[in-house]
């Protein structure tokens, strides 16, 4: 079976940069040559110097009524190639595209200006969700001022539940995380987090206080006591490794509790407290601070350092 990596996406979505990208890495230098298939002509082009070092050729195939098996393999033939990319038409209606029977789909992306996401979701539906509905990744680029990702989110899940979306902006991947993402419930009263809904949550409430504002979030904790620290409050936390085992740091919020005398440094407890948002001198601005609701003596968790890697 010849592997075939499809690439679709409305015109300007970014599919030809994506493409680039990934002609360039050297994961990508592999033996044999690559046919790259394109479907339409858009503002950027492939560099000579790339193709030739991708061992990549180019051909055009401008009208959908010459999108035929034939004439894709006529251009096998004539290529001899080891894997083929297609550049996709956005236009051309992705359900009524057919290949060699021979030709397998190893990867099937869809690329998304997220500028102009709502004028094609609104006008042009159908089209987008045959394009969406058997891709493995979609990627969202241009997110730069984009206020509603998480609604752009539920509508492409609407349409394949199953598709790792990513969203990127100038700067590149946003590590946004959304609440339907989140493995716990903010409806519960309280908040029940374990180990790795720890490490969300602390995460989170750096972006999303006001997810947690008023409510009351359980989870067990090392106990710490810096020096500078004001009277009645201590830091319930978690050691965490954020990269690799050389980057270890803890991770907690300032907890506001009239008995903090009776906790000693790397005592392990259960905490219960309500969420606020307030001005703590330590943070120099407005951020998470915990009022106890409950403080208790407990035993320390099976793995005491939660990872992020």
């Amino acid at each position: 079976m010849k592997p075939v990596y499809v690439i679709n996406g409305f015109l300007e979505s970014g599919k030809t940069e994506f493409i680039t990208y990934t002609l360039g890495q050297s994961y990508f230098q592999v033996k044999g040559k690559t046919l790259l298939i394109l479907c339409e002509e858009g503002e950027t082009e492939y560099e000579d110097f790339l193709l030739k070092k991708s061992k990549t050729v180019v051909e055009y195939v401008e009208e959908e009524e010459d999108f035929t098996p034939d004439h894709l393999i006529a251009l096998e033939k004539k290529y001899k190639p080891e894997r083929i990319i297609i550049e996709y038409n956005g236009m051309w209606n992705f359900k009524n595209m057919k290949l060699p029977w021979h030709w397998s789909i190893e990867q099937q992306i869809t690329t998304i200006d997220a500028s102009t996401f709502p004028m094609y979701f609104n006008n042009m539906k159908s089209l987008l969700a045959e394009m969406v509905r058997g891709s493995e990744l979609i990627i969202f680029n241009r997110c730069d001022g984009v206020e509603d990702l998480s609604v752009y989110r539920r509508n492409i899940k609407a349409i394949n539940q199953k598709a790792e979306i990513v969203f990127e902006d100038s700067n590149g991947e946003i590590d946004e995380i959304f609440e339907e993402d989140l493995p716990y419930s903010l409806s519960d009263d309280p908040i029940v987090l374990d180990d790795n809904g720890y490490g969300i949550w602390y995460l989170d409430s750096l972006d999303h206080l006001e997810r947690y504002e008023g409510k009351n979030v359980q989870f067990t904790a090392m106990v710490l006591k810096p020096e500078q620290f004001p009277e009645g409050y201590f830091v319930p936390g978690r050691m965490a490794m954020t990269c690799c085992a050389e980057d270890m740091a803890f991770l907690g919020f300032a907890c506001r509790y009239g008995e903090t005398g009776q906790l000693r440094n790397k005592q392990w407890v259960k905490v219960t407290a309500i969420v606020r948002k307030e001005y703590f001198a330590d943070y120099q601005a407005e951020g998470p601070v915990l009022e106890a609701v409950s403080v208790e003596k407990t035993k320390a968790p099976k793995e005491e350092i939660i990872s992020f890697v």
